[in-house]
């Protein structure tokens, strides 16, 4: 996996030594950062269930200013460090260990520009966080990805094959 564009464009990223993570295809972060334009440059990023940080470092790469990371699993929060270390980019971002979806309980309105969520297909992690932004819209823009077959209470869903990608607007 690697950076698609920006400033880090080409650069690999390490990912986790965990069989049950699923990256997020390179042609699949290409469209979102499409779709997501300008909304980037500038902006505070939020990256849940971050993985290897492959969205949240894809921001910043194409401009964001700040990026705070939160995943649960071991190896991917060992991954997501290494990779901010590589990058450089340690003064711009925090990893932080735990739930995503408790983490996301706890902000307030407008506490980030962009978030991103790339929750476990298995689990109706990507149902609740689409819930929860509806009560409280912790970003302008939330988008997360999730299985095709999903119906998620969206403004705006693409999809990519078996993958969907899901924009959640602030009102």
């Amino acid at each position: 996996m690697r950076i698609v564009a920006g400033r880090f464009g080409g650069r690999r990223l390490t990912m986790p030594a965990d069989a049950r993570v699923r990256p997020t295809a390179d042609r699949v972060r290409e469209a979102w950062f499409s779709i997501l334009g300008d909304a980037v440059a500038g902006a505070r990023v939020l990256d849940l269930y971050a993985g290897s940080g492959a969205l949240g470092l894809e921001a910043l790469s194409r401009g964001a200013t700040s990026a705070d990371f939160v995943e649960l699993g071991a190896p991917s929060l060992a991954a997501l460090k290494a990779n901010i270390a590589t990058l450089g980019v340690e003064t711009v971002t925090t990893a932080r260990r735990g739930d995503a979806l408790r983490f996301a309980e706890r902000l307030a309105p407008a506490s980030y520009d962009v978030a991103f969520a790339d929750p476990p297909y298995a689990h109706d992690a990507a149902t609740a966080l689409a819930a929860l932004f509806r009560r409280v819209p912790f970003a302008r823009i939330l988008s997360v990805e999730h299985a095709a077959n999903l119906a998620l209470d969206g403004d705006d869903t693409r999809r990519y094959g078996d993958t969907a990608i899901t924009f959640v607007y602030a009102p």
